[in-house]
């Protein structure tokens, strides 16, 4: 006769399966809940930002216009710099999906290059009207400073598509020799980006797309 150290030990009965559906169905339930909080909270931080012409704006600013509380949104952010890092991520993000698009419509692989150039810098600079788009003239340069890991994170959808997109030139020959796809688009992009904010002295006419396109063309491209 076996032992009790002998024995098999005790194995606890399968979780039945309707208690596994009913755990899931909560927990996706609670998550497209706070989806949706997030979102009023975005949403209300691009109006604010939008009315005001600067991301100098206080939480209760955004908590207020969301109409929801400021313990939601400290369950969710944990401050100003967070939200405004998620507004950042969120306009490349969808900065990335426009330059695809724009890039599908072009038949040359040079031509798709500088057309992303060209539709990054009107995405970013200020509008033809003078309007400011504070989220890349205010934050996104104190961004780089302060947080340059973050910054990366943030453009890295926007570098993919000129990394895939500079990738496409080398079986054409006229890349530089040496030039890797990856590290030239992070220059390209970084330059972009911060080309189209003002800047320069008074009275001297902004940087224009072609400029820009120029510029980063010579780095790239033979002759």
């Amino acid at each position: 006769m076996a032992s009790m150290s002998e024995q098999p030990p005790h194995t606890p009965a399968e979780e039945p399966a309707w208690k596994r559906r009913a755990v899931e169905r909560s927990t996706q339930a609670a998550k497209r809940r706070a989806e949706e909080r997030v979102d009023r909270f975005l949403d209300a931080a691009r109006a604010v930002v939008a009315e005001k012409g600067t991301t100098d704006f206080t939480v209760q600013e955004v908590v207020d216009r969301s109409r929801q509380s400021l313990r939601s949104f400290y369950q969710h952010f944990d401050g100003k710099h967070e939200l405004l890092l998620a507004l950042f991520e969120d306009a490349m993000a969808t900065t990335a999906v426009r330059l695809r698009a724009a890039a599908a419509g072009q038949h040359d692989p040079r031509e798709r290059l500088r057309c992303v150039v060209r539709e990054l810098f009107e995405s970013v600079r200020p509008s033809p009207a003078g309007a400011r788009r504070p989220l890349f003239a205010d934050f996104a340069p104190r961004l780089l400073v302060s947080h340059p890991r973050a910054t990366g994170a943030a453009v890295a959808p926007v570098v993919a598509v000129f990394a895939a997109l500079t990738a496409e030139l080398e079986p054409t020959g006229v890349l530089r020799t040496g030039v890797d796809p990856r590290r030239v688009a992070e220059l390209t992009v970084r330059t972009v980006l911060f080309a189209a904010q003002p800047g320069g002295r008074d009275g001297e006419a902004p940087l224009t797309a072609d400029e820009v396109w120029d510029f980063c063309a010579h780095g790239l491209l033979r002759g």
